[in-house]
């Protein structure tokens, strides 16, 4: 496996504590994650759905009866939660799913329901990635949930593009050790890895729609971002072999839409190095020396990256503005972009940690933080072979790509679908969000699709919301996103 130099890695961690605070971002851990593989032979060369026939008489076998399940249904009902506006006129539902009954492992979940129609729409799983990033603190409250935190850390604000407007979406923390999720075995930690987390993301949804049994059946989609490009294909796959295995559709699976995806080591590695370049951060002379040095790590490598700069930018989106500390404590943006705050993880964290709201949200009193470093026991080099599999076996991937990210960028994306050789059906086109560009789309034989959000960063829905939110609305319909021809 080629990996990005370490000293280049600890310049892009550096870049991304610009966020202004001291947990890991989901930046910082994605590159911590990358770095930590570099010497390791802790890669695949494709992903193994873990067998879970040893639950069988555990997690899958221990169901509860239906009234059982109806009543932890009743006590996982959110009745508010602190600061909520008035006028919330969706089901919100939190707690916990044991995917593990001999080592205690639960997985914490977070759902709400759509204001309108939520019995006929389909629902939504999100993941973030990280790996090791909560899809509460990032997904729920800062990018595509119902809610954001103000500033005084106490007060929620609506988001007016929920994507609960178009289906009923579970934020999943995930694996266990993520947010609120937990093992009563410690040394559980220790053995995370890509296998294991899709085999209790599974055992999670078996059980969570024993839980709400008005989902059997109904119409399921896998959404998430960054190294959700592992868990999303990864868990894809494993709910279409249980199916197969069991004759039966345990999980009515229609669909995975995955963003700013990191897909392939060694494509995501080009890409990053050619955003740099065709963006105007790197020169065309440090560009030449890294492209002619860089195949391998060594000391040529390490000069050539010496002279690279890239100065106090957010590699999530290098036009945005950052969080700055200021000496007392304080922080605040650099600059100003419309509808997004570069220090939101502030808020965020402060609530999640305020015990009244953990009690709310039905989740065990601890010290919450965003991500957590894990040993990761096991990961592809490349995720196309089970891009692959699902195309073949023809289920809609629609993958998605916000244009100023270049930590898993639009380039590297371009690389591992150009990879995949599928003949184009629908060449690349614009499409449109309030009479203006909202991106550019392609659509492969198969049922691939590739978009790009324009203007955004790597967490499309915080920086394009209303953008995204058509995106998804689109995707659920099976209809590519609008486009009006002069």
């Amino acid at each position: 496996m080629k990996s990005l130099p370490s000293y280049y890695l600890l310049l892009l961690i550096a870049v991304a504590t610009l966020h202004g605070n001291a947990y890991a971002s989901q930046e910082a851990r994605l590159r911590e994650f990358i770095s930590s593989r570099k010497d390791t032979d802790s890669s695949t060369d494709t992903f193994s759905v873990r067998s879970i026939a040893e639950r069988g008489a555990g997690s899958l076998g221990a169901e509860s009866s239906a009234s059982d399940q109806r009543s932890m249904k009743a006590a996982n009902k959110v009745t508010a939660l602190p600061g909520q506006p008035e006028g919330v006129d969706f089901d919100q539902y939190g707690g916990y799913v044991t995917v593990d009954e001999e080592n205690g492992r639960a997985l914490f979940y977070y759902l709400v329901e759509s204001p309108s129609g939520a019995s006929d729409k389909p629902l939504v799983l999100w993941l973030n990635g990280g790996p090791g990033c909560s899809s509460l603190g990032y997904g729920a409250m800062q990018e595509l949930g119902p809610f954001r935190v103000a500033e005084d850390n106490k007060t929620l604000g609506r988001n007016m593009h929920a994507w609960n407007n178009a289906a009923n979406v579970i934020f999943l923390e995930s694996p266990a050790g993520v947010g609120f999720s937990y093992s009563n075995t410690s040394s559980d930690y220790d053995l995370s890895g890509d296998e294991r987390t899709a085999a209790d993301a599974y055992v999670f949804l078996v059980k969570w729609l024993e839980r709400f049994p008005e989902y059997k059946g109904r119409a399921f989609y896998i959404s998430g971002e960054s190294y959700a490009g592992h868990y999303a294909p990864q868990l894809a796959v494993t709910i279409l072999l249980h199916n197969t295995h069991n004759n039966r559709t345990i999980v009515n699976l229609q669909g995975i839409l995955v963003g700013n995806p990191y897909l392939d080591d060694k494509r995501n590695n080009q890409g990053t190095i050619d955003f740099f370049w065709t963006h105007g951060v790197m020169s065309d002379e440090v560009y030449a020396n890294v492209t002619e040095h860089c195949d391998s790590a060594g000391k040529a490598c390490s000069g050539a990256w010496d002279a690279f700069d890239a100065g106090q930018i957010d590699a999530y989106n290098i036009y945005a503005p950052v969080c700055v500390d200021a000496p007392d404590g304080a922080y605040h943006p650099s600059g100003y972009l419309p509808g997004y705050d570069p220090c939101s993880d502030y808020p965020t964290i402060a609530y999640l940690n305020d015990p009244a709201v953990q009690d709310a949200f039905h989740a065990r009193m601890t010290e919450w933080s965003p991500c957590r470093s894990f040993k990761w026991k096991d990961a592809p080099v490349t995720m196309l072979p089970s891009i692959k599999f699902l195309i073949e076996n023809k289920l809609p991937v629609w993958i998605f790509s916000g244009d100023f990210d270049s930590v898993c960028p639009l380039p590297a994306t371009r690389y591992s679908i150009q990879d995949l050789g599928l003949p184009v059906t629908t060449p690349w086109r614009p499409w449109v969000a309030k009479e203006e560009v909202a991106g550019y789309v392609q659509e492969y034989a198969g049922g691939l699709t590739f978009l790009s959000v324009r203007g955004a960063g790597h967490l499309v829905p915080s920086f394009q919301p209303e953008r995204a939110l058509i995106m998804l609305t689109s995707f659920l319909k099976g209809m590519l996103p609008p486009y009006m021809q002069d």
